[in-house]
C-alpha cells in the first residue's frame, strides 16, 4: 500500500469487515493481543474460525455461507498489490455467486501490528 490510487483502490474492502463484524476498524484487544480489525479477521481466517468474527446480530445459520463469502471478498479487496485485488465489477459478481471459483487471499500488508522497543 504505497498511497497510489487505481481502479482497485476506490474503497477499503467496501467496509465489509466492519459490517460483518459489527466492529469499527480500530485497534482492540483479543486475548490480550492488540489487533486491528483486519489483523483480527486475518487471524480468524487462518484459524478457520470466521464465525468468531461475525456479529451475533447477523449470525444466522441459513446465511452463513453468504457471510463467509463476504469476508473472503473483503480480504481479497485489501491485498497489497492492486493486481491481486478484484475490481468492483468482479466483487459484485463474486457476491452474487456468479463467480464460483474465488482465489485465496494472501496475508494483507497491515494484518499484523509489530511493536518495536527502543
Amino acid at each position: 500500500m504505497e498511497g497510489r490510487f487505481s481502479e482497485k483502490s476506490d474503497v477499503f474492502s467496501f467496509g465489509v469487515l466492519e459490517i460483518v463484524s459489527g466492529r469499527r476498524n480500530a485497534t482492540f484487544y483479543w486475548n490480550e493481543q492488540a489487533l486491528s480489525l483486519l489483523g483480527f479477521a486475518w487471524k480468524l481466517w487462518n484459524e478457520g474460525n470466521i464465525s468468531a468474527l461475525v456479529d451475533p446480530v447477523i449470525s444466522d445459520r441459513s446465511s452463513q455461507k453468504e457471510i463467509f463469502r463476504c469476508v473472503h471478498v473483503g480480504l481479497l479487496r485489501v491485498q497489497e498489490l492492486p493486481k491481486d485485488r478484484p475490481t468492483a465489477f468482479t466483487v459484485i459478481s463474486m457476491l452474487n455467486s456468479e463467480i464460483s471459483s474465488v482465489s485465496t487471499p494472501m496475508q494483507p500488508p497491515f494484518a499484523e501490528r509489530k511493536r518495536h522497543l527502543r
